[in-house]
């Protein structure tokens, strides 16, 4: 029976370590649709990014495995000042936000906070996001496959099985786009590829 208490032993202290930092596949970047956010959530709390005019705001760059997400690793790296966050809000929408995503998914990459933001921004600034959702005047119902199509559009590097939309509460939410760590577009994992069907989904224009 030792043996037994051995491996559960084993296997706790396995479990208390948490994921390695530095050990994924791929990074999926979420790009989320500010005024569906604002709709869904966003107003509720008052948020100052609904006061702006945001359009696609990053949400995050994610360490992903082909399987399944690394999160919350342990790391020696240092967290992220205030000011640092902060300076994310302008792509982000606050520094709340930047903070979060340190804490849960860039502490994971193996780099440091300064290091992980800016591949942030590099990986936001590397995706064209199409104008034409900028020119909007009031909320339309569209094909959520009509998202896709313009961003495939506006980036001729993609192919369909690199990115992929999401809606909530029938509305346009998010547009997921699969890099490698270089921040080449990469075909995403079965995990990731999970296209909203909607022919009629909720679309809001920029405020």
């Amino acid at each position: 029976m030792r043996w037994v208490w051995v491996l559960l032993l084993s296997a706790v202290m396995a479990q208390a370590e948490g994921e390695k930092a530095g050990e994924f596949d791929y990074y999926v970047m979420s790009l989320s649709w500010s005024p569906s956010w604002c709709a869904i959530e966003g107003d509720a709390r008052d948020a100052e990014q609904c006061d702006t005019d945001l359009g696609w705001s990053l949400h995050g760059l994610w360490p992903q495995f082909h399987r399944g997400y690394p999160s919350y690793c342990n790391t020696l790296e240092r967290a992220p000042s205030r000011r640092e966050t902060d300076a994310m809000a302008d792509i982000m929408g606050s520094g709340g936000l930047a903070w979060h995503q340190w804490k849960k998914h860039g502490v994971c990459t193996g780099l440091s906070s300064t290091a992980y933001f800016d591949l942030s921004r590099r990986a936001y600034n590397s995706v064209k996001r199409p104008d034409v959702f900028r020119k909007l005047d009031k909320e339309v119902k569209l094909p959520a496959t009509l998202i896709e199509e313009a961003f495939i559009k506006a980036n001729p590097q993609f192919e369909p099985d690199m990115l992929t939309v999401t809606c909530t509460d029938r509305r346009i939410h998010e547009v997921r786009v699969c890099l490698s760590k270089d921040l080449e577009p990469v075909p995403c994992g079965r995990d990731v590829v999970k296209d909203c069907t909607l022919k009629d989904a909720l679309f809001a224009p920029i405020r």
